[in-house]
């Protein structure tokens, strides 16, 4: 722009100068099955009846807290949640697993509203619930968001493809997708050990 729109003189190229933002290291987080029993044991003991469900409604899903709070019961079709505001922008269909299914099934309803979690309003109020429940179980560096990760891993785990977990977790850009990805070293050599032996 000033060399060719205002007829600066400029003796080098300025973009030589500017620095690149440090790539941003992934968490690679994953929820141990101890971490898991506890963390169940602990929501199970919580005032709260939601909170082991919606705990594994995002196991089961991958979706996100935000998608999980404003699920109602007008989205689930057949064992198909359809969700409409993303963070794309573009809705989804998440298909339930038989386990997923259950756990909303047994929830209590509200006839003030059609939410399925209706128990708490906002991200914000969900988080502060959360943060009580980490305290209690002392597990270090766990945040819900880690859950979907975990789900995501999980699903790749069972077998399935990049293009069919890709459509359940909604992600259109399949680098995300990979750092989203943590497939445990101890699967592959189980699977290795199947395939090839």
């Amino acid at each position: 722009m000033a060399k060719k729109e205002w007829g600066y003189y400029l003796p080098f190229n300025p973009v030589k100068e500017i620095r690149k933002p440090p790539i941003s290291q992934h968490r690679k987080r994953r929820l141990s099955a101890s971490e898991e029993n506890l963390l169940m044991q602990q929501a199970r003991k919580s005032r709260s009846h939601m909170l082991a469900a919606i705990i594994i409604f995002a196991l089961e899903t991958g979706m996100r807290l935000g998608e999980i709070l404003q699920s109602s019961w007008n989205d689930i079709d057949n064992s198909i949640a359809t969700i409409h505001a993303t963070k794309n922008g573009e809705s989804r269909e998440v298909p339930l697993t038989k386990k997923a299914k259950k756990v909303i099934e047994k929830l209590p309803k509200n006839i003030a509203t059609r939410k399925i979690f209706w128990n708490w309003n906002s991200v914000s109020s969900f988080q502060s619930t959360w943060q009580r429940l980490i305290k209690k179980t002392n597990i270090s560096n766990l945040r819900f968001h880690d859950l979907r990760h975990e789900a995501i891993s999980r699903l790749f785990e069972k077998g399935l493809n990049v293009m069919e977990v890709s459509t359940i977790s909604g992600h259109k850009n399949l680098q995300v997708l990979k750092c989203y990805t943590h497939i445990k070293s101890s699967f592959l050599l189980t699977k290795i050990n199947v395939k090839f032996t």
